[in-house]
């Protein structure tokens, strides 16, 4: 395969998580605006992320073997055409509940072409370390789709444009990555070793294997983790009241950059550092962020909730990459769609948890207090990957 094929598969790459990122992580800024629009609880309006969320996970956990089995290029065309459908229907619809449907729809297409994706890294990938640099490199334009697109929301709602043509505007870039994946040649599908082809059954077998369960544990309690920032910050920022509002009102946009900027200094990073130190430095700095919410309210989420964003750059992509090369590059899309299930379900969950409990105490601060105990967790999970490096003979093996 050519240099320039190479390259322009790798673009290909980035534009999808670009897009994907468009989207999903814009429901912080569209939640407000559906809680006036149609008079819904926190804990109802938060359907709208978690309903993509949940099929994610489905589609990632029954799904994923495709890109094993009939390969990369038509599993990413078969989710393209579904992510474009569903994103062209919102603008001839006015009801939540056919959104929240339109998204669920969202969800499969986003589950086959993420995991088929995330095969493809790795198949390109000649070693795990490249593999890790590489994903930081992929989830950096996720973290600029995620500046993007609750930008042009805010830009829609103040002009007077209805969010609706967020989803227009995605769907048009979908169809322009189906014409760039028609066209571009992808990698030969590997040879799987053992007798048994991919199928549902060996990914659900898949679920047994420690190091899948363990690093979807981790990435789980990572999202957790992040979720509450773009889901629930513009939300608690609301009620901010003291000199910086300024910077209460460009929180998200903040923490989206910072996330950004710290995605590509991972190589950097990467280079000096063994990833075990940095996943742990990191995320006692995300959990001290959240300490200072818990311990001082509003007037410390102000500056410690989009600070985080610097902090939680590195985390999902090391601990996605790193969790998928301890698999042989057969399996590739098959533990990409487990490690995905877990992601997309603690996606869904965390923030709806979150919404559940800030309705029954009446306020969104002890939402964010469950989020400060996902960071406890987190931490303490990335202090025993640096103590007891429990990958370290699959990751030199395989």
């Amino acid at each position: 395969m050519t240099t320039n094929n190479l390259t322009t598969l790798r673009w290909l790459t980035y534009m999808m998580f670009f897009m994907f990122a468009m989207t999903s992580d814009a429901v912080g800024v569209i939640i407000p605006e559906l809680i006036g629009q149609y008079n819904l609880s926190m804990t109802q309006a938060s359907a709208f992320h978690y309903a993509p969320m949940i099929w994610i996970a489905i589609s990632g956990l029954c799904l994923g073997f495709l890109a094993d089995k009939i390969g990369h290029k038509a599993t990413i065309l078969i989710g393209f055409t579904l992510f474009a459908l569903a994103c062209f229907t919102f603008a001839i619809s006015n009801n939540f509940i056919i959104f929240v449907l339109l998204l669920s729809l969202i969800g499969i297409a986003i589950g086959l072409f993420k995991t088929a994706a995330l095969a493809l890294l790795g198949d390109l990938s000649p070693s795990n370390h490249v593999h890790t640099k590489t994903m930081n490199t992929v989830e950096g334009f996720f973290a600029i789709g995620a500046i993007v697109g609750p930008a042009l929301v805010s830009y829609m709602i103040t002009a007077g444009v209805s969010w609706v043509y967020l989803y227009v505007l995605a769907g048009v870039l979908c169809i322009l990555l189906s014409l760039a994946t028609l066209k571009v040649r992808f990698v030969a599908k590997p040879k799987a070793i053992s007798d048994q082809p991919p199928s549902l059954k060996q990914t659900l077998l898949m679920c047994k294997d420690l190091h899948a369960l363990g690093f979807s544990a981790a990435i789980a309690l990572y999202v957790a983790t992040e979720v509450a920032i773009y889901v629930w910050m513009p939300t608690l920022l609301k009620t901010y009241q003291g000199e910086w509002t300024l910077l209460a009102t460009y929180a998200l946009t903040i923490f989206f950059v910072l996330r950004a900027v710290g995605r590509f200094m991972a190589t950097w990073l990467l280079n000096i550092f063994s990833w075990q130190v940095v996943m742990l430095v990191l995320s006692i700095a995300i959990f001290l962020c959240y300490l200072a919410t818990y311990l001082f309210g509003v007037n410390a989420a102000v500056v410690s909730l989009p600070l985080s964003g610097l902090f939680m750059s590195m985390i999902y992509p090391t601990l996605n990459s790193k969790g998928i090369s301890c698999f042989a590059k057969h399996q590739h899309g098959s533990v990409a769609g487990v490690i995905l299930f877990f992601t997309a379900l603690s996606a869904a969950l965390a923030p709806l948890l979150m919404g559940v409990v800030s309705d029954y105490f009446g306020h969104i601060q002890y939402g964010f207090a469950l989020a400060t105990l996902f960071a406890a967790l987190l931490m303490l999970a990335m202090l025993y990957n640096w103590w007891r490096n429990p990958a370290q003979l699959r990751l030199a093996t395989v």
